[in-house]
């Protein structure tokens, strides 16, 4: 049971991985859909899962999962990140969320973390956050499939959350967001993903919503 407990303890929204900051392009998004239902809301964010997550975060996670321990292979991996996330501030926001995770497990001692968050800060890799969970959770023995519903999870309970926090939604609501998503997370997750795929994003509302964002008099998050 150690390693579901391990994911569930990854998972927990407690665990201090500066995600807080971030709405994953959501409060952008309803910048430029004010009038935005809790229906299309969830349907956005079914659309993140399943054509950003499962086709480029799950991909650059599992790589990295596979890769562990080798930080050369590592470092290769969160470059091919960096150079593929177009816009601004989604790289920008993913290369933070993976230094507070580094900082989180390295200031736990996890040696694997000490050691990446020590290229972090050679300038040597980007820190991009699907492939630092992906190290780190495969050097803290999570099963692969854990790790990605791990993954998964996360992504879509903080798009709830930034809703939640910009008053879009309720807080019972965006549980019942959550809740309707855990069906899709698990077909995401069950359906197999070719060794060599390559990282693919198609969600051009929400890019071109955080590209905007940016330039938002107002903002609560930074993306």
């Amino acid at each position: 049971m150690l390693p579901l407990l391990r994911a569930i303890w990854q998972a927990d929204a407690a665990f201090p991985s500066g995600a807080f900051a971030f709405s994953y392009g959501i409060e952008g998004a309803l910048a430029l859909r004010p009038d935005m239902g809790l229906r299309d809301f969830e349907q956005l964010c079914a659309a993140v899962l399943r054509q950003r997550w499962a086709s480029y975060d799950r991909v650059a996670l599992r790589r990295s999962f596979r890769a562990e321990p080798d930080v050369i292979a590592l470092t290769a991996i969160d470059r091919e990140v960096e150079a593929s996330t177009l816009i601004e501030t989604l790289r920008a926001g993913s290369r933070r969320n993976g230094a507070s995770f580094l900082a989180a497990h390295a200031r736990l001692g996890q040696p694997l973390a000490i050691k990446l968050r020590e290229r972090l800060k050679a300038g040597e890799c980007s820190g991009h956050i699907a492939v630092m969970q992906g190290a780190v959770w495969a050097a803290l023995q999570l099963e692969a499939r854990h790790a990605e519903l791990c993954s998964a999870y996360t992504v879509a309970s903080g798009l709830v959350t930034a809703a939640v926090r910009l008053g879009a939604v309720g807080a019972l609501q965006g549980q019942g967001v959550l809740q309707a998503l855990l069906p899709l997370i698990e077909e995401l997750v069950a359906h197999p993903v070719d060794d060599d795929a390559g990282l693919e994003s198609f969600i051009p509302f929400l890019d071109v919503a955080a590209a905007r964002h940016v330039h938002a008099e107002l903002r609560l998050f930074a993306n």
